[in-house]
């Protein structure tokens, strides 16, 4: 295996195919809500992930075969007054699952994260998703918590 990850260009054709690609794969898995993405979603989110400087996408190819993505959002900590990176999704296709894909696209991710000065990466994950908390936990992840007496955080949502 010779997967070869790289920070994606949004402009790169072959590039968006693969990032749209691969995260419809991720959508229609029950993992990822068992729903295709939108074509509109298709369409234009290469150009909407350009627009906003503080997004990046790290791909993962096998040969030419796109198999991993995770897209990045850069936020910022106001306790550590620093940016820091929110990892939005992770996909590796099932092909590749367990062949440390997340690993190689993870390095770069923590690369261009440290490279942008970020404090922390975040992300959020389904309690049911054993292989991926286990992915994330062998990538240094842990629960978020400040004083243990308040417990942990809780990831929650509210659409708008």
């Amino acid at each position: 295996m010779s997967i070869r990850t790289f920070v994606a260009d949004y402009g790169d054709a072959v590039q968006a195919a693969a990032l749209v690609d691969l995260l419809d794969a991720y959508a229609r898995d029950p993992a990822g809500g068992g729903t295709p993405l939108d074509a509109a979603v298709r369409e234009g989110l290469p150009a909407a992930l350009a627009a906003r400087p503080q997004a990046f996408s790290v791909l993962a190819f096998d040969g030419d075969t796109p198999v991993g993505l995770i897209n990045c959002i850069e936020g910022f900590s106001t306790f550590a007054c620093k940016p820091l990176v929110n990892v939005h999704d992770v996909v590796v296709l099932p092909s590749h699952r367990g062949q440390r894909v997340a690993q190689q696209m993870f390095a770069l991710v923590e690369q261009e994260a440290r490279k942008r000065g970020a404090c922390k990466l975040t992300l959020e994950v389904l309690s049911g998703n054993a292989p991926a908390l286990r992915s994330y936990e062998r990538e240094g992840f842990i629960g978020y918590q400040l004083d243990p007496a308040f417990g942990h955080a809780i990831f929650l949502q509210k659409k708008l």
